[in-house]
């Protein structure tokens, strides 16, 4: 053990005198190390957000589309419905023996660029994520006046709102609106606690309020001369006369595929309806050949950095003759030097891989509230797993044979050689 701890120190002094071209092995290993485990960090994650969006749905059901629009704009509010479906289809679903629950939902507004999503008191019940987590309130409570609106808590966060303030919604998507439903802003009645999810960075309101701000629009402007009043519509009949989609729970699993081919036959108007699981496996099968590309690019950076420590090595021998030759004139076997030049390599990459986790965790401490706010997606700052772990020890052991190749080299050289003069 002493021995080792003696060759373990002198490679560390022999670093520190060439300490410029270390720092930059270094410095080339950790870029190559966080790129690997950043990928894969993002990926794991992103997978982790998706899953844990929404449980315990056995069926989503919208307008004909594809499985994946659906999912995607139902669940995680991206892209746009192709259609709406009726109100009367959304009833007959809802009276079928099979369904123990529904959440219709309506999009197509939004708040200064997050989105409206109009729906119904089930919406607070039956909502599940995480596994089985329901949905709780941080203040305030849930909608009870037409024009009350419940926040997500990322919405409450960058626009610093809080109970009792009004909003304005806007019609369409955009984060700039010109078509403000000014003239029937809503109150903030409840902001929900952080569920990582969609929710979140959602605007909630009802159905009833979602026909109510539309009275007197039409194709998508206001109709002028026609103007309704917040009193006078709150007289009006504001039964949706569609929806965008509904969220299903049945009473046993075992009908989903049952219902869903009834659903996806429906002869009433054309349908699609979609078991999230399923449809959430087709969007990995899609992802996942971009996801292998992205981990052999970096392992490939990965190479690349180790390769350029190995260059390193071998061109510096040259330089070291002297030094080799010195440390065998004072009693270092051949073994030594060996084992010197291998811990050199073993001691880069392991600084390389302890820079390359330091610079992961800041890129995600600074840079995961940018993430969730652009992508929706919750990074969280959990400490190295095994797969972490695994390429640590990776990187570690091939930088390891890798000096084996400048150790044999050095190895091999005699005494003599460092102390002759070469012309």
């Amino acid at each position: 053990m002493s021995g080792l701890a003696t060759i373990v120190g002198l490679a560390v002094r022999s670093l520190w005198n060439r300490r410029g071209t270390a720092l930059l092995t270094i410095f080339s290993i950790a870029v190559s190390v966080t790129l690997l485990l950043g990928v894969e960090r993002v990926r794991t994650e992103a997978r982790a957000s998706f899953a844990n969006t929404i449980s315990g749905t056995d069926l989503i059901v919208g307008a004909r589309s594809g499985d994946l629009n659906l999912l995607l704009y139902s669940v995680f509010r991206i892209g746009n419905a192709t259609n709406n479906i009726t109100w009367q289809t959304y009833k007959d679903l809802a009276q079928r023996r099979e369904v123990a629950w529904t959440i219709p939902i309506s999009l197509g507004d939004s708040h200064r660029g997050f989105r409206v999503l109009g729906t119904s008191a089930d919406y607070y019940q039956h909502y599940r994520f995480a596994g089985d987590r329901t949905l709780q309130f941080a203040a305030g409570g849930p909608v009870a006046d037409l024009f009350d609106a419940v926040i997500g808590a990322d919405v409450a966060r960058q626009l610093g709102y809080v109970v009792g303030q009004p909003v304005v919604v806007a019609h369409g998507l955009g984060a700039t609106s010109f078509m403000n439903h000014d003239d029937k802003p809503f109150v903030i009645r409840g902001i929900l606690k952080k569920t990582g999810t969609p929710v979140d960075r959602t605007v909630h309101v009802s159905l009833e309020a979602i026909e109510a701000i539309h009275a007197d629009w039409q194709s998508g402007t206001r109709i002028r001369g026609q103007e309704i009043s917040p009193e006078q519509v709150r007289t009006l009949d504001l039964t949706p006369k569609a929806i965008t989609a509904v969220l299903v729970g049945l009473k046993s699993r075992a009908a989903s595929f049952r219902l869903q081919r009834a659903l996806n036959e429906y002869p009433e108007e054309p349908l699609s309806a979609i078991i999230p699981g399923v449809a959430l496996q087709q969007l990995w099968d899609l992802v996942g050949v971009v996801e292998i590309a992205l981990l052999a690019i970096s392992g490939f950076v990965v190479l690349g950095g180790l390769l350029g420590m190995l260059t390193a090595i071998l061109t510096s021998l040259n330089e070291r003759r002297r030094e080799m030759a010195i440390l065998r004139s004072v009693g270092a076997r051949p073994w030594h030097i060996f084992g010197l030049l291998v811990s050199e390599a073993g001691l880069l990459a392991l600084a390389g891989v302890i820079l390359g986790f330091a610079t992961l965790y800041l890129l995600l401490a600074g840079l995961a509230p940018l993430i969730e706010e652009r992508f929706g997606l919750f990074v969280a700052l959990r400490p190295p797993g095994q797969w972490d772990l695994t390429i640590a020890g990776v990187v570690i052991a091939a930088a390891l044979l890798m000096g084996v190749l400048p150790a044999w080299r050095a190895y091999r050289n005699a005494l003599s050689d460092g102390l002759t003069i070469r012309v």
